[in-house]
């Protein structure tokens, strides 16, 4: 295949629970996708490229093994239905990477496994000894545990924090049964150099049973990819050799999202690592002081919303009601309440922990 574009060492490769099954209403797990996916990694992994995997399934392999037609709402059944499936999918995950010469570990993360800033150098630091040793890391999201609290509510969003904020991967593959994104005439956008509002309104969500997510999500999670400094590409999974001409020739594989910055590793974590505890809204003229790197001070604060401790993630408002930054506290809620508005210059969040999204 013909070498294109740039040479990436580190992949992540989300796989969608559509690609582990037979077309829909087929029934049973799909070796034919399994043994060629296997076999791309294989290719990648000898050539000495480093590939993490982020694979949903457990749910749906937990709903073939119960013999149920339809998705579960309550949270205690999908956490049953993961513990019966998640087994199973690693066991497909062993075989069929076993017979391309390779081992492969499983990994279960939860939000918390990113908020905490321990933590998650600890789980980067188990990534990176596997990706050391030639092992491929299969994650998933610790359905088993996971309350609506700490869920990540989708894989795509996970493939995408695993990338920019535990491995800093180079490129992010995220490989469903869709060929990409899809303009109005049903057409596959090839590139996107930015994720737009009218991009947005081209992703629409999925009704399949076994299925969360849809093309909203692929976008989030691409989203927050390239704001990394990340390139993503969204794909077909069961197209011929689709891993390798995503990493060879990314921009016609698929949908490409072309990267628009590269955030510190640091900047990373408080832009996408933790879900913000609460939102503190600013005046304009605070706004611009934080967009020019300056200091959150109580005379730019109008109000907030939802209850932080000192140290928590903030999400931070513009007068027009949107999300421009995010934050970690120097502050409570509680403390906040007292000194907001008040020219006292009381430092609400230092320069040094607030990202511009």
């Amino acid at each position: 295949m013909k070498q294109s574009g740039k040479n990436y060492k580190r992949i992540v490769i989300k796989i969608g629970s559509s690609l582990l099954f037979g077309p829909e209403g087929a029934g049973g797990v799909s070796s034919y996708s399994l043994r060629e996916l296997a076999g791309q990694v294989a290719e990648l992994v000898k050539e000495g490229r480093e590939v993490v995997i982020v694979s949903s399934g457990a749910i749906a392999f937990g709903m073939r093994i119960l013999k149920m037609k339809s998705r579960p709402r309550q949270l205690h059944e999908l956490q049953g239905l993961a513990a019966v499936g998640q087994h199973v999918l690693m066991e497909h995950y062993h075989r069929f990477f076993k017979k391309k010469g390779l081992h492969c570990a499983q990994v279960l993360l939860t939000w918390d496994d990113l908020a905490n800033r321990k933590r998650c150098l600890n789980a980067k630091n188990t990534l990176l000894e596997l990706l050391r040793l030639k092992v491929v890391p299969i994650i998933n999201e610790n359905d088993t545990i996971s309350s609506e609290e700490i869920k990540f509510g989708d894989n795509d969003k996970l493939s995408a924090l695993v990338a920019s904020n535990l491995v800093s991967a180079e490129l992010l593959i995220i490989l469903s049964d869709v060929e990409g994104l899809l303009d109005r005439s049903k057409k596959v956008v090839r590139i996107v150099d930015a994720i737009t509002p009218q991009i947005r309104k081209l992703a629409c969500p999925t009704n399949k049973a076994a299925c969360v997510g849809g093309m909203i999500t692929k976008l989030d999670a691409a989203k927050i990819a390239v704001d990394s400094g990340i390139p993503c590409v969204i794909a077909n999974g069961r197209s011929k050799d689709i891993i390798l001409s995503a990493v060879n020739e990314p921009q016609e594989a698929g949908t490409f999202f072309v990267p628009s910055k590269s955030l510190t590793e640091r900047q990373r974590w408080l832009a996408f690592g933790s879900r913000p505890k609460g939102k503190v809204y600013v005046d304009e003229g605070a706004r611009r002081a934080l967009v020019d790197k300056k200091s959150l001070l109580s005379v730019g604060v109008v109000n907030r919303e939802g209850n932080f401790e000192r140290g928590d993630i903030v999400s931070l408002i513009d007068s027009q009601g949107k999300e421009f930054a995010r934050g970690k506290a120097g502050v409570s809620s509680k403390h906040l309440d007292k000194v907001k508005g008040r020219r006292s210059e009381k430092e609400v969040i230092h320069c040094d922990n607030i990202v511009i999204l």
